[in-house]
């Protein structure tokens, strides 16, 4: 595989200097205002109380990032001016409201946004998530795969990277039943597989993969534990499937669940994380008390990012080392007929 030298770029400005992706997710939208709105009593969440959360976030947090996360309407207009300019800038696209009918659940865009504003707010990267399922209608089922190749195609086409985001969620058949962007904790690892494996064709256009763990992170064991050897296997045939640079997601998982599922994810070849609850839920849990969250980001939430970080800078695979690239590493696509160099390797 080749990547344009857009995409080539924006994988770096995600990535910290080894090629490692160490990336804070502050683009949550249900989670944050559900527990506001229930915490302040008001049919709606205060704006102001859900940008104040995350300019505290970014505030807080950004020092241990590579790239932040964040969505158009809380996170970016509070958080640009004070994001480090060296850090990546994500921005998502799609929108947190879906539409949930009998045969499954509806992604699509955020209102009045699109891979080409994302590109002129100055965006390096577009995220989106698309719930799926393989044995969802198969109506419902093509609807996601044509949401997701529209935007895959536009990023093609503004030449900057598109992160993609799978969770599975309960069709209408499943005991487990559930609305909120957490984990299923009944999900089949097959299911999140055969959904990676669907959106790894190339007309889908996914420059990195935003991966849940195959098995529920409260079942992952401690590496060499009775059943790690299965574990591992699963998060094998996740990265074959992906078949190019991945990350992992924390889908509401408690802090000692998430890093022992990163050591089964690095041991596959992931390349870092793209995670948020895990790290600041707990802070989170203060509200609406400020200086609270403030003094647990600080004392609970950075030390935990440099534990992340200090085994995601010995164990990850650096992105542009995939096998995907071929043994010399990423190599930049000509972009035009002025455009002849070819880069080999991350630093050029």
């Amino acid at each position: 595989m080749t990547i344009s030298a857009g995409k080539y770029w924006g994988m770096r400005r995600m990535a910290d200097a080894t090629g490692r992706f160490r990336m804070t997710a502050v683009d949550q939208r249900p989670p944050i205002k559900n527990q506001i709105r229930a915490k302040r009593g008001t049919a709606e969440a205060p704006w102001e109380d859900v940008a104040g959360f995350k300019e505290l976030l970014i505030r807080e947090l950004q020092a241990e990032s590579s790239a932040m996360l964040l969505d158009p309407h809380y996170a970016y207009p509070r958080g640009v001016t004070m994001l480090d300019a060296r850090l990546g800038l994500i921005l998502t696209l799609e929108d947190s409201i879906f539409r949930e009918t009998p045969g499954g659940r509806l992604s699509s865009e955020i209102d009045d946004w699109s891979v080409e504003k994302i590109k002129r707010a100055g965006g390096d990267a577009v995220k989106v998530l698309t719930w799926y399922r393989p044995d969802a209608d198969a109506a419902v089922c093509e609807a996601q795969q044509a949401f997701t190749q529209r935007v895959g195609e536009a990023c093609r086409k503004y030449d900057v990277p598109f992160v993609f985001e799978l969770l599975v969620y309960p069709l209408a058949r499943d005991a487990e039943q559930t609305r909120e962007y957490v984990e299923m904790k009944t999900k089949q690892a097959q299911l999140v597989i055969d959904s990676v494996r669907a959106f790894a064709a190339p007309r889908f256009g996914v420059d990195l993969f935003k991966l849940e763990s195959p098995v529920p992170a409260a079942d992952v064991p401690e590496p060499a534990q009775a059943g790690s050897d299965q574990v591992q296997a699963l998060f094998h045939e996740l990265d074959r499937a992906a078949g190019r640079p991945w990350v992992m997601l924390s889908a509401g998982a408690g802090m000692d669940e998430f890093r022992r599922v990163l050591h089964y994810a690095y041991a596959a070849g992931a390349s870092g994380y793209l995670a948020g609850r895990a790290i600041w839920l707990k802070a989170f849990q203060r509200f609406p008390d400020w200086d609270g969250i403030r003094d647990e980001l600080q004392s609970e939430a950075v030390p935990y990012m440099r534990e992340l970080n200090q085994l995601t800078a010995r164990a990850a695979r650096p992105w542009y080392t995939h096998p995907c690239f071929g043994a010399g590493g990423a190599r930049v696509e000509p972009a035009d007929a002025t455009f002849r160099h070819e880069y080999a390797g991350f630093g050029g």
